[in-house]
């Protein structure tokens, strides 16, 4: 599997957010919590993921934007594990609950943890 993260694989419908909101389900490893739906996607993909970072914790647009790039890409690396396990297609929203900026080592295996217990707790595994 290549690791790419192609525009289509990307959640931009309002409605579609605003659902996994309101009826989706949540599993948080601290600092990062994946609030999940099984779903029917407009593309052709098995997972539509996208990231956030409330301004709360992070006032400044440019360390939000930094989490969101680290996030993504951490996500980015580690999709294998979900892509090609998963049956059936899926909306993700990964959120970062953390206070503090955090690094690239520390965010890669808290996304590969979140994504094994994904796999778990939907008995994909």
């Amino acid at each position: 599997m290549r690791h790419t993260f192609p525009k289509r694989e990307k959640l931009k419908s309002k409605k579609l957010i605003d659902t996994l909101f309101e009826e989706g389900k949540a599993i948080t490893i601290y600092p990062i919590k994946l609030i999940y739906l099984k779903t029917e996607l407009p593309e052709k993909v098995a997972i539509q993921a996208a990231v956030a970072v409330p301004k709360k914790n992070f006032k400044s647009a440019v360390r939000r934007n930094r989490i969101k790039r680290l996030l993504r890409e951490s996500y980015r690396l580690n999709k294998g594990l979900v892509f090609n396990n998963s049956e059936g297609t899926f909306a993700f929203l990964f959120l970062y609950l953390g206070k503090k900026m955090p690094t690239f080592g520390e965010i890669v295996p808290k996304m590969v943890e979140i994504l094994d217990k994904f796999l778990k707790k939907e008995k994909i595994v």
